[in-house]
């Protein structure tokens, strides 16, 4: 292949997890150790952000800042997102290796972008302890990239470029447009977007669709299409280049591409 040199791909959502499910009820849950109420929808609104910066969005809803204003007679402060942040982080370090099944068809193509000549490099929401549970069960179904950057490793994260940045060093690959940034959010497009890089969104496995296989293979193709579209308007809105269904379908777009 002439035209990449690098994959670099978020992770839940994107390689694992398919649905994005680990980092919901853990939001929901941690806003209820306050007496908060935390929808899912609510959760998922914000996913792709580092998640300090997550919680933070969720406390600037109205809703929620309105709960929390009532019960504690403020609005709510970066101190309590801190407090927040320090009771999600253990939960979500618990679940996350739960969670942590590659989605359909992305060894395959993580093997088949190898076999192309491209490097494979990751960037994260997550933090590095929550990581360092999904690594091992990663690893144990054959998927070990080149790289990781987490969203505590650097001074600012995403939709900023720096974690994009990090993987042309940690890599050794350059210029940005020979990199492919591949993501289920609009924050982990937008880091894409940012560092000057060729953007693809996955629509089916991700946050804005939000269901499992099993239970998209259950809805009419209707529903299925209009899933696909919702999904499809969210990652074109923050810069991507492409759409796709999955990880899976990346190595015949990036064929066709090279070509």
């Amino acid at each position: 292949m002439n035209r990449f040199k690098a994959a670099v791909f978020d992770w839940a959502g994107t390689i694992v997890d398919f649905g994005s499910f680990a980092p919901m009820g853990v939001f929901v849950k941690a806003f209820a150790q306050f007496g908060i109420e935390a929808t899912i929808e609510q959760a998922r609104a914000p996913m792709g952000s580092a998640k300090w910066y997550h919680i933070r969005a969720m406390m600037d809803m109205p809703e929620i800042a309105a709960q929390w204003a009532d019960k504690y007679g403020a609005a709510p402060t970066d101190a309590d997102v801190d407090k927040v942040y320090e009771i999600f982080v253990p939960m979500n370090e618990k679940v996350a290796a739960d969670y942590a099944d590659l989605v359909p068809g992305a060894k395959a193509a993580v093997d088949e972008l190898r076999a192309m000549g491209l490097k494979i490099g990751s960037t994260t929401g997550y933090t590095r302890s929550i990581m360092e549970n999904v690594l091992p069960a990663a690893a144990a179904q054959g998927y070990v990239p080149d790289n990781l950057v987490c969203s505590d490793d650097l001074p600012e994260g995403r939709p900023g470029p720096l974690g994009m940045y990090k993987c042309m060093v940690d890599l050794v690959v350059y210029p940005p447009s020979a990199i492919v940034k591949v993501d289920d959010t609009a924050p982990g497009i937008g880091e894409g977007v940012a560092a000057g890089c060729l953007t693809v969104g996955v629509a089916m496995s991700g946050n804005a669709v939000g269901k499992t296989p099993e239970e998209l293979a259950a809805l009419p193709a209707e529903e299925v299409e209009a899933l696909r579209a919702h999904a499809t308007e969210i990652l074109k809105a923050a810069g991507a280049d492409y759409v796709i269904d999955t990880v899976a379908d990346l190595p015949a777009l990036l064929r066709k591409l090279d070509a």
